[in-house]
């Protein structure tokens, strides 16, 4: 098949998640084709069966926010034709899943080749973008014109059906990872020496530093770990929670002993170093950090909301708390790190769990079956 896939190029799940799908659709035979302003983060060299194509946008002096939209619509439009594209795969309702079914809608006055939409529901998209009354009616518009909607989860699957009322049915593939990629053992000695010197244990926070991430709960959590095990917590991203978080680890006298490391193209070695991984987010729709840590071995203390218990199996992989529960993650956390049997249980439930319910080889069949049911082939 000819798949041309729309999404945001930054470190963000979605586009995270929209970028390995392409590159594994590649990998057994479909022709990509990328639609976006800059070229996904992920697709960090060259690979055969996939294409770039880059959304430019002209600047004019009457308009005071440049139409990325439309400029989209016509690369959709453009490269459809010319390539003869079967599916126009967007990620991200609003405004991908308008762009392509406007695209769609286009090509059907030129051709009966018009390409089909599949529009996979990420999480934000919903929740808050599109449940924001500005909003709130071309997202659900567009959902129900695509021609199969997808969701990363069922909780997100419910939330749609709740917030928007359509009766268009959802499919909910999971989110996936390559788990031959993401394998622990590397033995990064110096790296884990640089960082902890003094043996301490790493504990592990990744995400874009946002209100709904909870960061300071990390923190506080951190501090209370502290107080009984020597540890070092390492921070990664950006965002703008950032400044209150390392303001708060200065007035904790922590400094020294939170690493706050920026955004990180490649987080593998720094997960491969790493004893637990902390996610108290106030809402995630899946939680892909989380996945990749497991991969890794990694236990997670993370909040029992949105699509995470679908991720982290309570007692088996993990634990799972309330929102806001600092006393609860910290015990959580200490319970872990001094039992290392339990710690190595922990982490090799969740690299099997990663194994048998989130590889490639479980997840990539599932999107060209719906491909394929959506083209009417099946």
């Amino acid at each position: 098949m000819k798949i041309g896939i729309v999404c945001y190029p930054t470190h963000g799940g979605s586009g995270v998640v929209a970028t390995e799908l392409g590159k594994q659709l590649a990998k057994r035979g479909h022709e990509i084709h990328f639609f976006s302003y800059q070229v996904p983060f992920r697709l960090d060299k060259y690979y055969t069966n996939i294409f770039f194509h880059e959304v430019q946008v002209p600047t004019y002096p009457v308009l005071k926010y440049p139409p990325y939209s439309f400029s989209l619509v016509s690369k959709i439009a453009e490269v459809s034709k010319k390539e003869g594209l079967d599916i126009i795969h967007v990620h991200y309702a609003v405004p991908h899943s308008v762009c392509g079914n406007l695209a769609r809608d286009m090509l059907k006055r030129e051709t009966d080749q018009a390409p089909v939409v599949v529009t996979t529901l990420h999480g934000t998209d919903i929740t808050l973008v599109g449940n924001h009354p500005s909003f709130f009616p071309i997202t659900k518009y567009s959902m129900e014109d695509s021609n199969s909607l997808t969701c990363v989860s069922n909780k997100l699957q419910h939330e749609t059906y709740d917030i928007f009322g359509i009766e268009q049915p959802i499919s909910t593939i999971y989110n996936f990872i390559d788990y031959e990629e993401y394998r622990p053992g590397n033995n990064n000695r110096q790296m884990r020496k640089e960082l902890a010197p003094n043996g301490e244990k790493i504990l592990l926070h990744i995400s874009n530093f946002r209100a709904v991430k909870r960061v300071e709960d990390v923190i506080q959590t951190f501090a209370k770990v502290q107080e009984q095990v020597s540890t070092k917590l390492l921070m990664v991203g950006d965002g703008p929670d950032k400044t209150k978080a390392e303001q708060l680890a200065r007035e904790l006298g922590l400094e020294d002993e939170i690493i706050f490391m920026g955004k990180q193209d490649q987080i593998k070695n720094i997960l491969d170093i790493s004893d637990l991984f902390i996610l108290p987010s106030e809402r995630e729709s899946f939680g892909l950090v989380a996945l990749e840590a497991m991969a890794f071995r990694i236990p997670v203390i993370a909040t029992q909301v949105g699509g995470i218990p679908e991720v982290v199996s309570e007692g088996e992989t993990g634990y799972l708390l309330p929102v806001g529960d600092i006393d609860g993650m910290a015990e959580k956390t200490l319970k872990i790190l001094l039992d290392e049997s339990l710690s190595t249980s922990l982490g090799n439930n969740a690299r099997n769990r990663v194994i048998n319910k989130f590889s490639v080889e479980q997840v990539i069949p599932q999107y060209e079956q719906l491909y394929q049911k959506t083209l009417g082939r099946v």
